[in-house]
């Protein structure tokens, strides 16, 4: 008798810029994707304020599904950023459109949040790096200017955790997200319900905390209607992207991981959170990983700072595509230009190139001139801020590590996987580029029963997808510019 046919899974991939829809299939040992939808996010000002078009992207899910047809599916997860959230209400109906993490209510709130509750106290209970978009600080903002819509909440569930709620009908919000909130305790793995009740938060809003791997319920039958698709398990992966990323690659016992992308998240898998002294002054965060796993980490500005370049340029009626910015900014001579990627006014600029402009004034450096030397600019003091964090966690961790695992969109940037090796001495190992679709997809198999072990599953990547490698080159020229690097290096992310 003929096989019966593999079932695939589907994995929705939310991220700042863009998401998108990827079938897989696990068949004979090796995994295949195929991107069925792709749709931008784009954010939406009005009130004053920046926040998410969920209509929008709960659309783009719809239109996902339809796109499917008659495909009998394992499993959908869903994966996405974190910090932000979104209200239900009584009926759970969603309160309004989620705020934008870059929007400007925060600013000043972390400050007056220490004025009641020491960092002290909050890392030890969270065990996470301190942010000003971080949720506590979002919520508190709100708490302060609308108290009137928290009155009105049910839940408060975190983004992927809203599509998991349309999707399924139940409330609850996946652990490795919510850890990235600050307000879960890492060791309990419960929601810090002290740490909130002291700042006057509403500890009773949070939907119930579920492990990744989790099936959440079923695809509604509104929105599976007659097809194949009834029936189909919503199952939460990591349903932090960071944390699907990380799900897919073996990145610990001296493997750290850096998911490139609008955010750099450097870091390693450990078996326990590290909330010490050391973890709290060189600000590093406690992140939930897949099967009990920690993943220690720092927060990097990203190549956030290249695509607002791009958008400036955009607006001066200049096009270029991000292959020809990275053929001009080999074309430049090195380390003329460096800033603190995690200075803050790299973090919600009107102007990027402005913003270089003044960072290099401010530190008598001189101005970039051409788009090559922007680009130029950004890759390399990312590269010298991931020397940076990679020492500062082989500190914290108290583990050497010998090389790094670049994943995601970045590690398709050749130029800054080169300078990444550079500047810190290490091999770097880049890809895969479709690490989070495929650790969410690795969740699903692993809950499913399609694989035993988290080892299995990640081998099934590694095996599907191969790595390209990166030697170590000129090390000595970077040396030499380390402590000029650091000099202009601030303590907003220190």
């Amino acid at each position: 008798m003929p096989n019966p046919p593999v079932k695939p899974y589907l994995a929705f991939d939310f991220g700042a810029q863009s998401g998108r829809a990827v079938l897989a299939r696990l068949q004979s040992g090796i995994l295949t994707t195929e991107e069925v939808h792709r749709f931008a996010n784009e954010p939406v000002e009005y009130g004053g304020a920046l926040h998410w078009d969920m209509p929008r992207l709960w659309f783009e899910v719809r239109s996902a599904l339809v796109r499917l047809g008659e495909v009998e599916l394992a499993g959908i997860g869903v994966d996405a950023w974190g910090v932000d959230y979104a209200l239900l209400g009584e009926r759970g109906e969603l309160l309004q459109n989620p705020y934008h993490y870059r929007d400007r209510r925060t600013e000043g709130v972390m400050e007056e949040v220490l004025k009641k509750t020491s960092k002290e106290e909050i890392y030890q209970a969270t065990g996470i790096q301190f942010m000003p978009i971080n949720t506590l600080y979002q919520l508190f903002a709100t708490r302060r200017q609308h108290p009137k819509l928290l009155d009105a909440a049910k839940y408060l569930i975190t983004i992927p955790d809203l599509f998991n709620y349309w999707l399924s009908g139940n409330a609850v919000c996946e652990f490795t997200n919510a850890t990235t909130t600050q307000m879960v305790d890492p060791v309990k793995r419960t929601w810090a319900t002290a740490l909130m009740q002291r700042l006057e938060l509403p500890a009773h809003l949070p939907a119930p905390i579920v492990e990744p791997g989790s099936i959440i319920g079923t695809l509604l039958p509104d929105i599976a209607g007659h097809t194949s698709l009834a029936g189909t398990s919503v199952i939460a992966p990591a349903c932090h992207d960071t944390g699907s990323a990380v799900a897919a690659i073996s990145a610990r016992d001296g493997t750290a991981f850096l998911s490139s992308g609008t955010w750099s998240l450097l870091g390693t898998e450990l078996d326990s959170p590290v909330i010490t002294p050391e973890a709290l002054r060189l600000n590093f965060t406690n992140e939930g990983g897949v099967n009990g796993t920690t993943r220690l980490l720092k927060n990097v500005m990203g190549l956030w700072m290249l695509q607002s370049c791009r958008q400036s340029w955009t607006a001066q009626g200049l096009s270029y595509d991000f292959r020809e910015l990275i053929e001009l900014a080999t074309r430049e001579p090195s380390f003329r230009h460096l800033v603190d990627p995690d200075d803050e006014s790299f973090l919600r600029p009107a102007d990027m190139l402005a913003a270089i402009d003044q960072f290099c004034t401010r530190t008598h450096q001189p101005v970039p001139e051409q788009p090559g030397a922007y680009v130029r600019t950004v890759l390399e003091s990312l590269a010298f801020k991931y020397r940076v964090v990679l020492r500062n966690l082989e500190q914290v961790s108290g583990k050497r590590i010998g090389q790094i695992r670049i994943i995601g969109g970045g590690s398709k940037n050749r130029l800054l996987n080169q300078l990444t090796a550079d500047a810190t001495g290490r091999r770097v190992l880049a890809g895969p580029a479709e690490a989070t679709a495929l650790g969410n997809v690795a969740v699903q198999i692993l809950s499913t029963g399609g694989a035993t072990s988290l080892r299995e599953v990640r081998a099934i990547v590694d095996r599907s997808f191969p790595t390209e490698v990166f030697e170590p080159l000129d090390t000595d020229q970077w040396d030499q510019h380390a402590e000029r690097f650091e000099q202009y290096c601030g303590s907003i992310y220190a």
